[in-house]
């Protein structure tokens, strides 16, 4: 059972950087538990203030319901209570649900509401499908606003109203009119979380939009970097951050902006990088090119 109350859990995951762990695979494209619990280990060295076990950076999208279930299991069990695990629920809304009930039997702290596979919807069917997840369980819920589950201020206010669960709000879509209306409108009545790809290019600016932390893909390979850069971010230290961004992020982003899905296989391209891989990503991703990971591995030197 869950050590964390919904209300323990939203103060919980504000107070600092947010780990989304990739997910350890085989060569042969199956689940590397070992691989992936070594990882979680090491980057228990390092202070944070949740873990989401198999999300977008952990190759969620790519995983069957019995894989994600081995995956949150195993990432509950190695933490071990020292920091808050939140599962994913993906898909359509009998699949999230059905998800989010396997989430709290397996002791996970909390989830991390994907938006429905496919389809499109209005604000109305969005409220309702988040609504329904949400009365699931007792676990607290983040909802993650992008691609085709943006949620706009009106919906979050409903749905912050509705459902006491419902703790965070997951920005991926970056807009600052959209987010200043949802924080002017909830306010700190949920936590706000950065959910853009390397969320370090755009923590400064969302800071005061109410984004009090993001999650680190950078913390997979960097994890005392990815802190370093939390904590001048928190202290609103410009030249620190713009420093940093320009020292690594911007090079970096020149590399994932190269393929489309290289956002995630270049978080996998960067264990390799500093000689802990991670194995493959699956399809319909595709791995970064030797060269390009030894040309990441020369970033990395920069700041190692």
């Amino acid at each position: 059972m869950t050590e964390y109350s919904p209300t323990d859990l939203a103060a919980q995951l504000k107070s600092g950087l947010l780990s989304f762990p990739v997910t350890h695979f085989t060569d042969d494209l199956g689940f590397d538990e070992g691989g992936y619990r070594k990882h979680l280990a090491w980057l228990a060295e390092h202070p944070v203030a949740g873990l989401f076990a198999a999300g977008g950076t952990g190759e969620g999208f790519s995983l069957t319901f019995d894989e994600t279930d081995r995956v949150v299991r195993a990432a509950v069990d190695e933490v071990a209570g020292a920091v808050p695990v939140l599962a994913p629920a993906t898909g359509g809304t009998a699949n999230a649900i059905a998800q989010a009930k396997a989430a709290e039997d397996a002791g996970a702290d909390g989830l991390l509401l994907m938006p429905p596979y496919l389809t499109e919807a209005g604000q109305d069917g969005l409220v309702e499908h988040v609504s329904r997840i949400c009365a699931a369980t007792g676990l607290g819920v983040v909802v993650y606003s992008r691609a085709n589950a943006v949620l706009n201020d009106v919906s979050v206010a409903t749905l912050a109203d509705r459902n006491p669960t419902l703790i965070g709000f997951k920005d991926g879509v970056g807009s600052i009119e959209q987010m200043t209306r949802t924080y002017a409108r909830v306010g700190d009545r949920l936590t706000y979380v950065g959910g853009l790809p390397t969320a370090e290019t755009f923590a400064l600016p969302l800071l005061q939009l109410g984004v009090s932390t993001y999650s680190s893909a950078l913390f997979n390979f960097l994890p005392g970097w990815a802190i370093e850069f939390y904590d001048a971010v928190r202290a609103q230290d410009r030249d620190e951050v713009y420093r940093r961004l320009n020292e690594f992020v911007i090079p970096y982003l020149d590399i994932r902006d190269r393929t489309p899905g290289y956002a995630v296989s270049i978080v996998k391209g960067g264990l390799a990088a500093v000689g802990r891989p991670a194995g493959p990503v699956r399809p319909p991703l595709t791995d970064l090119r030797a060269e390009e990971v030894a040309e990441l591995r020369d970033l990395v030197a920069r700041v190692s």
